[in-house]
Parts: structure tokens; sequence; C-alpha cells
């Protein structure tokens, strides 16, 4: 049975009291850290100084999620940072492999977004280059919008290219992720979920985690 990862996006987090909001998710498999720039997606949130500071008190490692321009400029700054996981998106990248490789010299995984219109074909062949693959299930920029099923026939077919080539590479989601959607981005091929309102929004933030996970197995 495949392990399904949840890294809970503090994207829907209370900014004010934060450390002890990435208490409240301790359980998870990881801390998701939305960055955006205002320029690249049309929101603002945290930057550089902060993701410092977050990976001081995380009892997590830290998946940090870049929506920016120039990634290739910033992206390593992240990983030297002591970030776990960096993605940049490939739609803000200029030069993904030699990214991809700068992150994982760095000591940082490797991972690239998708927007939910940005096909996967393109970059099959640099797949290898890379530890992890987001396929957004939203229009990346802002939490609690609901999941696009458009998405999940992408997922499928870099799942069957993942597994074709015998690469060691997961497949990420982020956005719509709810009991009832994460079975569906499972099927399709995904293990690892990004969960903002559907766990912060949650009264015990563990169970609501627990129950993600349950819900991704379910029939299965």
């Amino acid at each position: 049975m495949t392990h399904l990862r949840i890294n809970p996006s503090i994207l829907s987090a209370d900014f004010v009291n934060l450390e002890a909001e990435l208490q409240r998710i301790s359980s998870a498999d990881a801390v998701h850290v939305d960055v955006m720039d205002n320029h690249f997606v049309p929101n603002l949130t945290l930057g550089l100084p902060v993701v410092r500071r977050i990976q001081q008190v995380s009892p997590l490692p830290l998946d940090v999620h870049l929506m920016i321009e120039d990634a290739d400029r910033w992206a390593p700054q992240y990983a030297e940072a002591g970030a776990a996981s960096v993605t940049f998106h490939a739609e803000a990248a200029t030069a993904p492999v030699k990214l991809a490789r700068e992150l994982r010299d760095a000591g940082a995984k490797a991972a690239m977004a998708l927007r939910p219109a940005t096909p996967v074909e393109p970059y099959l062949d640099m797949l290898g280059e890379l530890d992890m693959l987001l396929v957004m299930t939203v229009e990346p920029g802002f939490g609690g919008q609901s999941f696009l099923d458009l998405t999940l026939p992408k997922i499928r077919r870099a799942a069957s290219a993942i597994e074709g080539a015998g690469l060691d590479l997961v497949i990420q989601v982020d956005g719509g992720i709810t009991e009832e959607t994460i079975l569906r981005a499972a099927e399709a091929g995904a293990t690892v979920f990004v969960a903002g309102s559907s766990v912060y929004g949650a009264d015990d933030a563990a169970s609501a985690i627990t129950a993600l996970r349950t819900a991704g197995f379910r029939d299965a």
C-alpha cells in the first residue's frame, strides 16, 4: 500500500500565531509553504526571511512552493535556507534542468509545478531531473478554490510516463483537496497532497489529516 503524504498549506493558517499553527499539524508529513510575489500570481504572502524563521521552529520539513517570477535566481536560496523540498513553476523558469540540479546540489529535493493549463508532455524528458512533479489542481494564487477535475487526465499521463521510465518520482497535487476529492487524485496517480482549508479549517487538524489519508484509500 502506497503511503499517502499530507502536506498542509500554511496559506490557510493564522499567520499571527504561526508557530502554534505549525504544532497543530505535527502529525502531517511536511509543511507546505506558499511563497507568492504578486507578479507571477495576483497575491502576496511571505518571502525568504520568514521561511528561514519557519525553518527554525517547524516540527516538520518544509515543502516550499514558489509562485514567483525569476525562479532561476530565487529558488536555490530557499534550498540553502534549509527547505527539504523546493518547487518552482515551469512557467517561471528559464533553465529548469539547470535549476533542478542546483536545488539538489544545495541539499533540497527538486520539484517542478505545472499550472492547470500547462501540459506535461514538453517536460517528460526532464522528469529524471526531478524528485517531485506538482500538478496544480486549481489556478495558483489563492486558497479555498474548488478542485479542477480536468487536471486528472494530466495526472494520469504523468504517472504513466513516470512508471514507464522507471523513475523514482512522486506526483503532488495542490488545490481543492478534501475528503471528497483526494481519492480521485490518488487513483489518478498522486501520492502527495497539499491541503489547506480542509485541515486548518477543522477544529482538530490532526483528525483532519488522518481523515484525508483514510479517504484517499477508500475502496482502493
